[in-house]
C-alpha cells in the first residue's frame, strides 16, 4: 500500500489521543475494494491489499493513533467516549485532498471500556453499502475504502458471527464530542489546536472562534435537510455522531423510511423517539449548541460570546428551512415560494394519511406515474391539478428524486446471505446504488418491502 501520508492529527497534543496499532486479526480476506476511491485518494494497492486493510501490516508512513472524544448520548452527558474499535491510520493528501484513513474494526484501545474492539459482517458491510449510497446520492459523507474478513469469530447477542474490518475515509472525524472532551477538562491548549485543526480542515476561511461556530452551523443545517429529502434517519444523533464539518458520520442504527411517518424511528435504543424523523432538526440544533458551549473557554469576554454564541444556533432554524424548502421545492420540480411550500406540505400529508412510500411517490412525479400511489387520498386530483399548474420542470425530477435506495430489508437479507457465505447480493446492491437515479431493472430492489420482510428496528451493531 502507498499513499502520500501526512499525518496532522497525530502531530497536536499528546493528550488528544492514544498512540495505537490496530490488532492483527486471525486470517485477513477479502471482501471488497473501492479502487475507483483509491485511485481518487492517490492510494495504491497491491494484491496484499487485506493485510493492510485489517491492520495485520502498517503502511510505511502511517501513525496510528485512536483519537478521544466525549459526548451527550440521547441527551446524557458521557465525559470520555474514544474510538472504543477504531484507529486512525493517518492522513493521505490525494488528487481530492486530505482524508483520514480509519480502520474499524481494529480491535481494543484505551478507549475501548467493556468491549472487544471488534465488528462482524453485519455493521461492516452496512455501512459499506449505505455510506457509498449516500455518496452516490450526493449527501456529504464519510467512505468507503475496503472490507475485509477477519476469520475469526465475533460474540454478539445473536451468537457467534464471522468478524470484519471497515476502512472508512473521511474529511476529518473531528466531532462535537471531540471539543466537548476538552472543553469539559478546561484544557484549552487541546481545544485550541482543535479548532485550528478543524478550521484547516473544513473551513478555511473563518478566522474567528465565531466563524467557525457559523460555518458549523450552516453545514449542519444543510445536511439534516438532505437527510429528510431523501427520507434518512440517522438513529443515533448523539453529539459524539455529529461531524463538526456537515459530513455524516457512523452508520449504526440509521435507516431509510418506506412508508412515509413523520415520527418515524428505527433504532433499537431509541425508546423514547429522540431522533425521529421529524426530530432531526431540532437534534441538530441542540448539538450545535453544544459545540458552542465547547468553544466558550476560547473566547475572551464570556459574556459577550454567550449572547452572540446564542444568537448563531438560534439562526440554525432560519438556515434549514430555507434548505429544506429547497431541497422539497426541487423534489417536486419547482422553485421555493410560499406555494411551492404549501404544495410539499400538501404532499407529505397525504403520503402521511395513507401510508404511502416515501421513495416512490416522489419518484412517480417524475414518471407520471403518482396516481398508482395517491390516487386513493381524496385530495389528490385536486393537488395534482394544482402542481401542475405551477409548471413543474418534470424533467429534472428523476435527478433529484431517486428510483433506488438501500432500503432496510434489503440490507437485512444482503447481511444474512453474506453470513451463510453469499456475498452476491452485496455485489449487486452496491452496483445497482452507485447510480441511484437510473432506472433499475431489478423490480426487488426497487420496490418496498413485502410484509413478512418489514424492518421495525435497526442495532448500533457493535
Amino acid at each position: 500500500m502507498q499513499a502520500n501520508w501526512n499525518n496532522s492529527y497525530a502531530a497536536l497534543p499528546a493528550q488528544m489521543f492514544t498512540r495505537q496499532a490496530p490488532v492483527p486479526v486471525a486470517a485477513p480476506k477479502a471482501l471488497m475494494l473501492n479502487a475507483e476511491h483509491a485511485e481518487e485518494l492517490g492510494i495504491t494497492f497491491g494484491e496484499d491489499w487485506p493485510l493492510f486493510m485489517a491492520g495485520n501490516q502498517i503502511p510505511q508512513g502511517a501513525d496510528p493513533i485512536a483519537q478521544a472524544y466525549a459526548g451527550h448520548q440521547f441527551g446524557h452527558w458521557n465525559p470520555q467516549l474514544g474510538d472504543g474499535r477504531a484507529v486512525l491510520l493517518g492522513e493521505v493528501i490525494g488528487p481530492q485532498g486530505r482524508f483520514d484513513i480509519q480502520l474499524k474494526g481494529a480491535g481494543r484501545t484505551a478507549w475501548s471500556r467493556n468491549g472487544d474492539g471488534r465488528a462482524w459482517y453485519g455493521p461492516v458491510l452496512r455501512e459499506y453499502l449505505i455510506s457509498e449510497a449516500m455518496h452516490a446520492l450526493g449527501i456529504p459523507t464519510t467512505r468507503a475504502l475496503a472490507a475485509v474478513a477477519t476469520g475469526e469469530t465475533i460474540l454478539r447477542e445473536q451468537g457467534p458471527l464471522p468478524g470484519a474490518v471497515i476502512c472508512r475515509t473521511a474529511s476529518s472525524h473531528i466531532r462535537v464530542g471531540t471539543f466537548q472532551y476538552f472543553a469539559a477538562r478546561d484544557d484549552t491548549q487541546a481545544l485550541e489546536a482543535l479548532l485550528q485543526q478543524a478550521i484547516e480542515r473544513h473551513y478555511q476561511k473563518a478566522q474567528t472562534v465565531e466563524q467557525f461556530l457559523s460555518a458549523a452551523v450552516a453545514t449542519q443545517a444543510r445536511l439534516v435537510a438532505q437527510w429528510m429529502g431523501l427520507g434518512f434517519i440517522h438513529g443515533v444523533m448523539n453529539t459524539d455522531n455529529s461531524h463538526v464539518g456537515g459530513i455524516t458520520i457512523d452508520y449504526g442504527p440509521c435507516a431509510f423510511m418506506d412508508e412515509f411517518v413523520p415520527m418515524k424511528t428505527f433504532s433499537s435504543i431509541d425508546r423514547q423517539g429522540r431522533y425521529a424523523y421529524g426530530n432531526q432538526p431540532n437534534l441538530a440544533a441542540w448539538n450545535m449548541a453544544q459545540l458552542a458551549t465547547a468553544l466558550l473557554p476560547l473566547t475572551e469576554d464570556r459574556e459577550a460570546s454567550i449572547a452572540r454564541f446564542t444568537e448563531i444556533v438560534q439562526g440554525f432554524g432560519d438556515i434549514f428551512d430555507r434548505e429544506y424548502a429547497a431541497v422539497f421545492a426541487r423534489k417536486i420540480g419547482l422553485t421555493p415560494s410560499k406555494e411551492t411550500g404549501v404544495l410539499v406540505d400538501g404532499l407529505l400529508r397525504m403520503m402521511a394519511n395513507i401510508g404511502a412510500d416515501y421513495t416512490l411517490c416522489f419518484r412517480a412525479l417524475a414518471t407520471g406515474e403518482s396516481h398508482a400511489h395517491l390516487g386513493a387520498h381524496p385530495d389528490f386530483a385536486d393537488w395534482h391539478a394544482r402542481w401542475q399548474a405551477a409548471g413543474p420542470t418534470q424533467g429534472a425530477l428523476a435527478q433529484v428524486n431517486p428510483a433506488i435506495i438501500p432500503r432496510n430489508h434489503l440490507m437485512e437479507a444482503m447481511i444474512s446471505e453474506a453470513v451463510a457465505g453469499d456475498m452476491q447480493l452485496f455485489h449487486v446492491l452496491h452496483e445497482a446504488l452507485k447510480a441511484p437515479f437510473s432506472h433499475c431493472d431489478t423490480p426487488r430492489f426497487n420496490a418496498p418491502p413485502d410484509p413478512q420482510e418489514v424492518v421495525t428496528q435497526t442495532f448500533c451493531g457493535t
